[in-house]
């Protein structure tokens, strides 16, 4: 048997390429999006992708599923679970509860494991010429390292009012099945640490079905349904806005990308005279700071840059990315694995360009300004960070919420804008300075800055 788990850091996200060597035959399990990474795999080791399979309906990414099938011949299998309302929209091979996919000698079972979501299966792999006992269970985003996948989403994400409650009963259920597994199978997820998929995943990429029944928390509660609903639901991640979009995108049909496009360099000014571009400035936040084209974003070319970009942009933009030559590719690949394929090019420098500089201010000046009428310090941090610990007079908006915000309680205020390095405080300083907001400034060093300089905190609401 063949295995190679392919990791995407940007979104942590896993998926799966499963060979038999004795057959050339192989099944890619949960693609993402540029799936030359999983021809390649092939190629180098002589195989053939035959089989490509999803565990659910994907929130956070655009599945390459349809893709690779278009490029290799392979079958698409897909999840027939779930009711009507869960049902893909394309051509698939459904599966349900113990249905078997033939790989060469091995083989995974289907095991319906809703929660999460209601299609949501897992796969059971079994290598036959080794063992009929089952070895791997590639969970999706049902058992993580530590955790498990939150119900709450489709209500976050999607707006479907009282799916989480219904989620809660449906994830009891799937775990008792777990639960059943040897302790030997190797647990395989969908997600490691960072995913808004669930709220304490593991930093291992792998685990056991018997460390997962000690270690994990959904595991501790046996019979006590309520109190594991409780925990459950309490203290989920902010989901980002382009969930929803990938949740349609993924179900219905669409446009298939095959290959990871080129995009043209363009000029600055010229491409200033276009007022239907939207600029995107993906340089570090110091580099922007020191002077940027008005109007522009700062969603900086780092490992959280397309959960920046699907949260704060719209599907409609058509983006002009300021980015250095050799960045741009992989630009490309992160903005396409969330379906952000609107580029219309790239700039290397601004010359030629106005340009604006950032109002930068540091610990003394944040302690001078805070306690002013006029002047309002905004933590655009999560609410878990903001309770654990913020700067005294803080006021807190996450920053993925700024839409949310009334602009008019502050249109005449001194904006101070903190958060706990200063990456999300630059995504909030291009909303308000788009916005209108005249009197900004920024906190680069942001709390942890304010932290390692020992600086009174305070916690709570």
């Amino acid at each position: 048997m063949f295995f190679q788990q392919i990791y995407d850091k940007t979104l942590a996200q896993a998926s799966y390429f499963v060979g038999c060597q004795a057959k050339n035959e192989a099944v890619v399990i949960d693609a993402k999006r540029d799936v030359d990474t999983y021809l390649e795999i092939a190629k180098q080791n002589n195989m053939r992708i035959t089989h490509v399979v999803e565990t659910h309906i994907h929130a956070d990414f655009l599945a390459g599923t349809r893709e690779l099938s278009a490029l290799t011949g392979a079958e698409i299998y897909l999840s027939d679970e779930g009711g009507d309302d869960w049902q893909y929209a394309f051509d698939h091979q459904g599966l349900r509860e113990g249905d078997r996919i033939r790989v060469g000698n091995l083989s995974l079972e289907v095991l319906h494991t809703p929660g999460h979501t209601p299609e949501s299966i897992s796969l059971l792999l079994r290598d036959h010429p080794a063992s009929d006992e089952p070895v791997m269970i590639f969970t999706g985003d049902f058992v993580f390292v530590g955790d498990i996948g939150r119900p709450d989403l489709l209500e976050q994400a999607a707006g479907i009012v009282g799916t989480k409650e219904i989620g809660a009963v449906q994830m009891f259920a799937s775990l008792k099945k777990f639960r059943k597994l040897p302790d030997f199978v190797q647990v395989w997820p969908g997600h490691g640490a960072g995913s808004a998929c669930g709220k304490s995943l593991g930093s291992v990429p792998s685990s056991t079905v018997g460390y997962e029944k000690i270690r994990n928390w959904a595991f501790q509660f046996d019979n006590d349904f309520d109190g594991f609903q409780r925990y459950l639901l309490q203290d989920q991640p902010d989901v980002p806005t382009y969930f929803a979009q990938m949740k349609k995108r993924n179900k219905e049909d669409r446009k298939l990308l095959l290959t990871v496009p080129e995009h043209p360099t363009l000029d600055a000014v010229a491409a200033l005279k276009d007022a239907g571009l939207t600029w995107v400035d993906a340089r570090h936040k110091s580099k922007f700071a020191a002077g940027h084209v008005p109007g522009s974003w700062n969603i900086q070319h780092n490992q959280a840059m397309a959960n920046w970009a699907g949260w704060m942009l719209s599907y409609d933009d058509r983006l002009v990315i300021v980015a250095p030559e050799e960045e741009q590719q992989e630009i490309t690949r992160k903005l396409m694995r969330i379906g952000m394929d609107q580029i219309a090019g790239f700039l290397t420098d601004l010359t030629g360009v106005d340009r604006i500089a950032s109002h930068v201010v540091d610990a003394d000046d944040v302690e001078r300004l805070k306690g002013r009428d006029d002047v309002v310090l905004l933590d655009v941090r999560s609410r878990r960070e903001y309770q654990e610990a913020h700067i005294p007079g803080a006021r807190h908006h996450f920053v993925g919420d700024l839409p949310s915000l009334n602009l008019a309680e502050i249109m005449d205020k001194h904006v101070v804008i903190q958060c706990q390095s200063g990456d999300r405080a630059t995504i909030a300083y291009s909303f308000l300075e788009r916005n209108g907001i005249n009197r900004l400034s920024i906190y680069l060093g942001s709390f942890q800055d304010w932290k390692t300089l020992e600086k009174a905190v305070v916690t709570g609401e």
